[in-house]
């Protein structure tokens, strides 16, 4: 006998563990057994001890139970309850911490509570507001000692129960009963809309404030917007709020109070000035009071400040639109038989030559928003309107190159007069109506002189078939659906009556039948019409949205995003079809949850030649260089997309210390912008790193020839030309640092370092070199270089002809101190020369000694000769150098050898010149 067989004859008691045998409590059975019901019942027996405590098999069935059923209730273990002894010590002294707080705030806010009171006591009946929503109040008697006194009810006594009538409390329930009681006043007024706050503390007021904006808000929500404002005012009245100014200006935009709204808005932009809530309601209440360009202003405030604000950018575009347009002709009723037709012009356009029953409807007259289809419906340039010719089917560019009313008009020539009519009580629309049931020419939208043919041809239907179809095009555009419907029924039925096969017809006949069923909301009949215009030309553009939209509408969101994404396979550019395909997936989501998507049904494919956005005209040379420069912008974003990411993984690289793989990416950022000065010197920084000084020296270079001022640039290049021991070009970079920002630490420091660097290396021990001389007999005498009679001789006969030489010859003249040799020298050089042949060995002993030598020996002799050598000795490479390296006493010869030529009196040059000369050595 199995388990599941067991269980079944034997187990009658309640306890499911009573007649477990106890075989089955064994390794080798629990091993075995696979029901894992039977296992739970099991392990509670070895848990409740009543055959003993197993630990170990305990263990063991619940290790066997979890490979069975991972899930099982079983195998659940209660963990105790927290308590406040349990919690760690800093959680516990963190709570502990905020209950005190919140201890001594209550205590604070009571006692402070109770040292001002809200109302005066003698204004309790003055001051407390009807029930809301009821305008009822119940009139209080008595003074206010009364009424405190009468809310402490006294104890009854039993006996009182006695006397308690049961039926007559009960009368009084049911409504039955007529008392002596003062019956309820019921008042229309509204609370108050000022208090008076000036006994009241500062968050008193806040409280009391917040409390009647609250309540404001509850009374805008169920549409009492006179009270609302009453509580906002009142709210106001007690400390003046950005949020009671809004909702007040809503509530009166609601009661239609233009200047008060408008007043209130002014109030909130001048605590808020860009207050977005503000903007939009002043704006709205500009385009209600006229003033269409300062609601323009509004707007386009509101966009600066949110550029993806939805409902501003659609207000806008609707008043730039309205503006565009030419003005509309409001037809109204008149009531005497005598008085004309009265013709009033608003702001609100209609287009002139606009087609009847185009693509693009007019805006119909106010009254309009009567007559739609009472349902919500997506905005957009789909809104209903019915087809004409130019739309026949999806086999055609849905979107007219130019209005096709041109169709309809009669040319100039033919065109009659119409004469001033009038009606008694009628409208002048249905005078329009009337003519176009009598077949006369019709002007469109009123506008006299503009007629319309209604005779004109519609595909393949005849004359009458086709005057029924153009007189339901513009009863359509009149706003009288009910009326077009009936007509686009005639010509259906006439079609069907004649046995006329035409498919693109009467797919446009169903689809405008539709949109007039969209517009009285009947939704069904729409789905029904849209249905039968498709099997006809399946994939048509206006039967699939319009379908879309009366899904939508009886909330069939499945059918209707399967639809508005048919559209959009069809033509992409329908914006209607893509926010109705956000919101409903929206809608979705909320609806089936994440799966949303398996639940939809199959969304057909449409083929290639119904696709409309990809059999596009040629496009013409405006477009296309249009598309060029679009493309290039794109291409530009893209690349800076890319060079921000590169340069940023790159630094990256450097704060981890992999220098090798930021100079990668850094290396792919130029190729992106060759000409980006910062990525020269982040490679410089990589070089410096991994000890490439000469390829750091060319990165800094480069970036120089960009920035000539680069900061960063001098200061590593000094740091190569340091680990190119190229101490005297460091010193320059960094000086050149130091003269454009004297707070650059690093620089002081290291410049520092390299003059002391400078200094040892000028201060190296000459090595002597041996000559040896030969002779006609063959005899050697080696004469050691130190001989300055040797010296002396090659520094006379020694006439320079290059940097090389000149160094030679100036530097045996400098060690052995022989002025004359380098006066010589000097004289038989040109001056323009001498910054090139003192290029690599200018150095502040060597500077020092030429100053002393112009001034010793060739001043006297040729003061104009000294004063051009000192005008080309300045523009010397290392010039700066050595002027910083000389000593104290070897600049006192600098003084004297300018006070010396200073007094000396040339043709060639004045005192005003040597002085400007002696501020570049001084």
């Amino acid at each position: 006998m199995n388990a599941a067989s067991f269980l079944q004859s034997n187990f009658t008691s309640n306890d499911p563990t009573a007649k477990i045998p106890v075989e089955h409590l064994e390794y080798d059975y629990i091993g075995k057994c696979k029901d894992a019901k039977y296992l739970e019942k099991i392990l509670r027996l070895l848990r409740s001890g009543k055959e003993g405590i197993y630990p170990h098999l305990i263990e063991f069935c619940e290790s066997h139970l979890e490979k069975l059923d991972p899930h099982s209730r079983a195998l659940r273990k209660e963990n105790p309850v927290s308590t406040f002894s349990s919690l760690p010590p800093d959680e516990r002294s963190l709570i502990e911490k905020k209950l005190r707080m919140w201890q001594d705030e209550c205590r604070e806010t009571e006692m402070s509570l109770k040292k001002h009171l809200m109302f005066e006591e003698d204004d309790v009946a003055q001051t407390i507001p009807p029930v809301r929503g009821s305008n009822c109040s119940v009139p209080l008697s008595g003074n206010s000692g009364q009424l405190r006194s009468s809310r402490c009810m006294k104890p009854r006594d039993y006996r009182e129960w006695d006397k308690f009538d049961v039926e007559k409390e009960c009368q009084k329930i049911d409504g039955d009963y007529i008392g002596n009681d003062q019956p309820a006043i019921v008042t229309t007024e509204h609370p108050k809309a000022e208090v008076d706050p000036s006994l009241l503390t500062t968050e008193e007021r806040l409280l009391l404030a917040k409390r009647e904006k609250d309540k404001g808000n509850e009374a805008f929500r169920v549409n009492d917007y006179e009270e609302a404002v009453a509580y906002y005012s009142r709210s106001l009245s007690i400390m003046p709020t950005v949020a009671a100014y809004n909702n007040r200006a809503q509530a009166e935009i609601k009661l239609k109070r233009w200047t008060s709204a408008m007043k209130d808005c002014n109030s909130v932009l001048e605590l808020e000035p860009c207050n977005v809530k503000a903007l939009l309601r002043r704006a709205s209440v500009h385009n209600e009071m006229g003033n269409g360009q300062l609601a323009v202003e509004d707007l386009t405030t509101v966009l600066r400040e949110e550029p993806h604000n939805v409902a501003a950018a659609k207000m806008k575009e609707l008043r730039q639109g309205m503006q565009r347009k030419g003005k509309q002709i409001i037809i109204q009723e008149v009531e005497e038989d005598d008085e004309p037709i009265k013709l009033q012009q608003t702001d609100c356009p209609v287009e002139p030559s606009q087609l009847v029953g185009g693509d693009e409807c007019s805006a119909a007259p106010a009254e309009r928003g009567d007559m739609g289809n009472a349902q919500k419906r997506p905005h957009g340039k789909w809104d209903g309107a019915p087809h004409s010719d130019s739309t026949n089917s999806h086999h055609g560019h849905w979107r007219s190159k130019g209005s096709s009313s041109d169709k309809f008009k009669v040319p100039q020539e033919s065109k009659e007069k119409v004469a001033n009519g009038t009606s008694k009580k009628g409208s002048a629309v249905s005078g329009q109506v009337n003519q176009v049931s009598s077949g006369k020419e019709t002007p469109v939208g009123g506008n006299v002189g503009e007629h319309v043919n209604l005779d004109v041809p519609c595909g393949a239907l005849p004359i009458s078939l086709s005057r029924l179809k153009n007189e339901g095009n513009l009863l359509f555009k009149n706003g009288q659906f009910g009326d077009a419907l009936e007509k686009y029924s005639q010509a259906i039925q006439g079609c069907a009556d004649a046995g006329i096969d035409s498919p693109e017809d009467l797919c446009i006949l169903y689809s405008n039948r539709a949109a007039c069923y969209l517009k009285d909301g009947n939704s069904q009949d729409c789905i029904q019409d849209c249905t039968r215009s498709l099997e006809l030309q399946p994939f048509s553009l206006k039967p699939l949205l319009r379908r879309a939209m009366a899904y939508e509408s009886l909330e069939r969101y499945r059918k209707a995003y399967v639809d508005y994404k048919t559209v959009l396979q069809i033509d992409i550019s329908v914006q209607a079809a893509h926010d109705s395909v956000n919101r409903i997936t929206r809608l979705l989501i909320e609806q089936d949850g994440a799966d949303w998507r398996d639940k939809l049904p199959a969304i057909p494919t449409v083929p290639l030649s119904a696709q409309q956005h990809r059999r596009e005209e040629p496009s013409s040379a405006e477009v296309i260089q249009a598309r060029a420069e679009r493309a290039a912008r794109d291409a530009e974003r893209k690349a800076e997309v890319r060079f921000a990411c590169l340069k940023e993984e790159g630094n990256k690289f450097v704060k981890k210390g992999q220098y090798q793989d930021a100079l990668g990416k850094y290396s792919d950022c130029l190729k992106i912008k060759p000409e980006e000065c910062a990525i020269y010197t982040n490679r410089a920084l990589c070089f410096l790193k991994l000890e490439r000084f000469m390829e750091a020296k060319q990165e800094c270079d480069a970036a120089l020839k960009l920035e000539p001022s680069n900061k960063k640039a001098f200061f590593r290049r000094a740091m190569a030309n340091k680990g190119l021991k190229d101490y005297l070009a460091c010193s320059s970079d960094l000086q050149e640092v130091l003269q454009q920002d004297p707070n650059v630490h690093e620089a002081e420091k290291e410049l520092e370092e390299v003059t002391i660097l400078v200094k040892q290396s000028l201060a190296k021990p000459r090595k002597i070199i041996p000559i040896t001389e030969v002779g006609s007999d063959n005899e050697e005498s080696v004469v050691p270089t130190s001989d300055n009679s040797f010296r002396d001789e090659f520094s006379t006969k020694l006439q320079p002809t290059n940097a090389y030489d000149f160094g030679q010859a100036l530097n045996n003249a400098c060690s052995s101190g022989n002025m004359a040799a380098c006066a010589d020298m000097l004289a038989s050089t040109a001056p323009e020369k001498l910054p090139q042949f003192l290029s690599t060995h200018l150095s502040g002993q060597t500077m020092s000694f030429i100053m002393k030598v112009l001034d010793s020996h060739l001043l006297e002799k040729d003061p104009n000769l000294v004063y051009q050598h000192l005008s080309h000795l300045h523009t010397a490479d290392r010039f700066s150098v050595a002027l910083m390296l000389m000593e104290k006493d070897e600049r006192s010869h600098v003084h004297q050898l300018f006070e010396h030529l200073s007094a000396v009196e040339s043709t060639e040059f004045t005192k005003n010149d040597v002085q400007n000369l002696a501020n570049v050595y001084i």
